[in-house]
């Protein structure tokens, strides 16, 4: 049942990228329409291949490194395709669809991680994981849509225009998405990082309000504040924005791998 569903999901996924692939090329509205089915069918099947491993581990889907990796994609998945529907923008598929994919494949092919996951449980803890691994995602989705802006800027400033760069989506849609995108990742860390200390609250002195966890995921809040608030004003808007919500995002990553792995005992993932 397990490599059913694997199989289901990696090829859902993507046919999902070809058909996206082929809308960018050929801008034609029904393969678009396709791709989306085929994303959203993607997203059934790899939740319930998520459902499936945590029953056959008995834990939550996030107690692995690799686990957590699938959780991710799926959420990413998840964000893309409510932005989609909400800009009714299909010509960005093409460039998330194959993170999506990775993040799966390499989640459910890897050797099973061999490291001791932290001994954390609880449904406070689980929304606290869920919510800042959406966060994540959410924040993965405006790195890559600020990548796009400054991609499609500077050939517009070259001059270098081709059938795909019309279909790409106009510079200012770009940033709305992005903000769009900021904004539920925004909500998300806010609530998980509330949860988050309720949770270290309500436990022994086994865990520190001083985890350098927080210290990076305050940081990361403040940031994507300062970009959300800057990407509205004229001095900012436009490439500067989206510089910023790049750099944003590194911190992101180094959040999501050298304090996870190497500073912070209580978030070895998130």
């Amino acid at each position: 049942m397990h490599y059913a569903l694997f199989i289901s999901t990696a090829v859902g996924y993507a046919l999902s990228f070809a058909l996206y692939l082929i809308f960018l090329n050929t801008g034609k509205a029904l393969t678009g329409r396709l791709g989306t089915l085929l994303l959203a069918g993607g997203l059934v099947t790899h939740y319930f291949a998520l459902l499936e491993r945590s029953r056959g581990l008995h834990t939550v889907p996030y107690h692995d490194l690799y686990g957590s990796m699938s959780l991710f994609g799926w959420l990413l998945a998840l964000t893309y395709l409510g932005l989609e529907l909400y800009h009714r923008q299909r010509s960005v598929g093409a460039l998330v669809l194959p993170f999506i994919l990775v993040f799966f494949v390499a989640a459910h092919l890897a050797p099973a991680d061999k490291l001791s996951p932290p001994d954390a449980h609880g449904p406070t803890f689980a929304f606290h994981v869920a919510l800042s691994i959406l966060a994540y995602s959410a924040f993965a989705l405006s790195f890559v849509l600020s990548l796009l802006f400054l991609g499609e800027e500077r050939l517009l400033r070259n001059h270098q225009l081709g059938d795909v760069v019309w279909r790409l989506p106009p510079l200012e849609l770009l940033e709305r998405m992005s903000r769009s995108s900021v904004l539920v990742g925004l909500v998300s860390i806010t609530i998980g990082t509330a949860l988050g200390f309720l949770w270290v609250d309500r436990l022994s002195d086994k865990y520190s309000f001083y985890d350098p966890k927080y210290a990076i995921t305050l940081l990361v809040l403040l940031l994507y504040l300062a970009y959300f608030r800057l990407a509205r004003t004229t001095a900012w808007r436009g490439a500067r924005a989206s510089k910023l919500c790049v750099f944003n995002f590194v911190i992101v990553f180094l959040s999501f791998t050298v304090v996870n792995f190497y500073l912070s005992h209580s978030h070895r993932y998130f």
